[in-house]
């Protein structure tokens, strides 16, 4: 012992491990002073590096803080269960491994060891990290596996140089939000064989993420903003409770292994086809079938498909070489031209249903829809629709459910009856587009169905004016698109829209405009010289109760007459 104590003394490393010791010697504690007469003082090193691992050590003593010059501390695989507050008086400790003891809490004064690069706490009793840690700014590597962690610090987010994280098999249910924010240095997060519920949206932003291990949890979904994880080549979520799979998983690039063994998928989506992996674990899901533009995934080595309900595929195609099954696949792909088409549409659909959750705004233009998708009703409160541009011919009843609804867009569609039941029930519906449809008349009482609309258009149904439905039931309509009617005249209760702006009648048919024109007890300032060229129609226009700036008084209390030549007088020369 002596002469390794000796030696320690010169070189300020001393290894200790494997001795059966119990305590750790007090000739270390005095940082190996004292030791051999006649050695030369001067020419002794500072103890730098400590290494006791695999003895019997129960505890440290606060002398521990005669070493300041100490970087490296292992005393892993002893039968420790607390540490001293000295621990936070080595200012430059950069390695701790306390690892495999039974250690119940770690200091808070750990927290002055500001030197800290890495720490090796897993495979404890420990039940929290101390919050202190967030002032180890150098920290970057940080193992706390197998351990009884309920919840992460926050303060854990101002660690920005953590590139490696472990803290498998301990009792986190989630991982903030804030926290995964933070670590963008982040190159290896294991977190598996805890209780998480989810994957934080935030992942997204770890572009340097190499290996994500979440196998074991209780994560439901992965959230569309794994695609900014693009550094990602190992990606771990067996054992989950996953049912679908984002369409932008498709998008990681350098992704080598997906593991997705013991979920509930129910198909495997053909974005995924685009991805280059080696290793596709698809075991024990509820899968049916396969795309077969799996099949161009000549990449793999492993597919592994055991314990599916597979129908569509022989079980000797399932269980034989990966080679085979991806080549009956692709023999495939010219019977199938059609269920790529279908498939890409339910993606989109998807995917415009997950954006909606935080935008509240769902739009699935133009996608060659025959019939509004379910997606729409189950998606939340959405506060626009768009489903313009599609073949839609009536609207289903489980749209009523829809209250949060704001703005309905139906353009361009199929739809021939108006939807006054359904519309009825939206009793948020302030715009209205159904523009571009062969709409029949729209009953007399129609319009009271919206009585909170701001803005509709129904130009290009010529048929639906036809019955005359009241405008009037309309008291908040600010704009109203009538292009291609067909009109031969303007609805007369049109001009009884104090609160209209915007009255579009283009391309009609018109004749004649109404004789009067009744804009009393609004707001309006302005007039726009263009009205003036109502001036040969218009017997009257009243504009009392109006903050009116741009025309003198003496001009309006001539009358209509003269306010209409008066504005005719302000149109540029053509």
């Amino acid at each position: 012992m002596d002469r390794i104590l000796k030696a320690a003394r010169a070189s300020g490393s001393l290894n200790l491990s494997n001795r059966s010791l119990t305590e750790i010697p007090d000739e270390v504690y005095r940082n190996l002073e004292g030791l051999g007469g006649d050695d030369k003082w001067w020419e002794a090193a500072e103890l730098q590096k400590l290494i006791l691992a695999h003895n019997s050590i129960a505890s440290l003593k606060e002398d521990l803080r005669n070493l300041p010059f100490l970087s490296v501390l292992n005393l892993s695989h002893n039968s420790l269960s607390q540490l001293p507050a000295a621990i936070g008086e080595l200012p430059q400790l950069k390695m701790l491994d306390v690892s495999f003891n039974s250690i119940v809490k770690i200091p808070e004064e750990i927290g002055s060891a500001v030197s800290l690069v890495k720490l090796d706490c897993s495979n404890n009793r420990l039940t929290e990290l101390p919050s202190s840690l967030g002032r180890c700014l150098e920290l970057s590597d940080l193992k706390g596996s197998n351990n009884l962690i309920t919840n992460l610090p926050e303060d854990l987010a101002n660690c920005s140089k953590l590139s490696k994280l472990d803290m498998e098999g301990n009792r986190l249910t989630v991982m903030s939000e804030n926290l995964i924010s933070s670590w963008t240095m982040l190159t290896e997060f294991n977190s598996s064989k805890n209780l998480l519920n989810g994957i934080p949206t935030s992942i997204g932003g770890l572009s340097r993420l190499i290996r994500l291990d979440l196998h074991q949890n209780r994560i439901s979904a992965i959230p569309s903003s794994i695609i900014g994880c693009h550094s990602l080549t190992e990606l771990y979520l067996g054992n989950n409770n996953i049912s679908t799979l984002p369409v932008e998983i498709g998008a990681l690039s350098r992704l080598g292994t997906l593991d997705l063994h013991s979920n509930q998928l129910k198909d495997y989506p053909v974005e995924a086809c685009k991805l280059s992996l080696l290793v596709l674990d698809l075991s024990n899901n509820s899968l049916s079938g396969l795309p077969p533009e799996m099949g161009k995934m000549t990449t793999l080595r492993k597919l592994l498909l055991s314990g599916n309900p597979m129908r569509t595929l022989r079980s000797s195609l399932v269980s034989g070489p990966t080679p085979a099954l991806l080549k009956f696949l692709r023999s495939r792909l010219s019977e199938d031209e059609d269920s790529e088409a279908v498939t890409t549409t339910k993606e989109v659909i998807t995917m415009a249903t997950r954006l909606s959750i935080s935008s509240k705004e769902l739009s699935m233009e133009e996608l060659g829809l025959s019939a509004v998708p379910s997606e729409v009703w189950e998606s939340g409160e959405v506060i626009k629709l768009n489903l313009s541009r599609n073949s839609i011919q009536e609207l289903p009843v489980e749209l009523s459910s829809c209250v949060s609804l704001q703005t309905l867009i139906l353009s361009k569609n199929q739809i021939k009856d108006w939807p006054g039941s359904i519309l009825k029930s939206l009793s948020s519906l302030s715009c209205l587009k159904l523009d571009n449809n062969p709409l029949r008349q729209i009953p007399s009482d129609g319009f009271e169905m919206v009585p909170k609309l701001q803005i509709l258009d129904l130009s290009g149904n010529a048929a639906s004016l036809l019955d005359g439905p009241a405008f009037s039931s309309l008291p908040y309509l600010q704009e109203l698109y009538l292009r291609r009617m067909r009109l031969s005249e303007v609805p007369s209760d049109i001009v009884g829209l104090h609160q209209l702006r915007i009255l579009d009648l283009s391309q009609n048919s018109l004749q004649s405009i109404p004789v009067e024109l009744d804009l009393s007890n609004n707001n309006i300032a302005v007039l726009p010289p263009e009205l003036g060229l109502l001036e040969p129609s218009l017997q009257a226009l009243r504009l009392d109760g109006n903050p009116l700036r741009s025309i003198r008084r003496t001009v309006l209390d001539k009358g209509t007459k003269a306010v209409l030549q008066y504005l005719k007088d302000k149109l540029p020369e053509q």
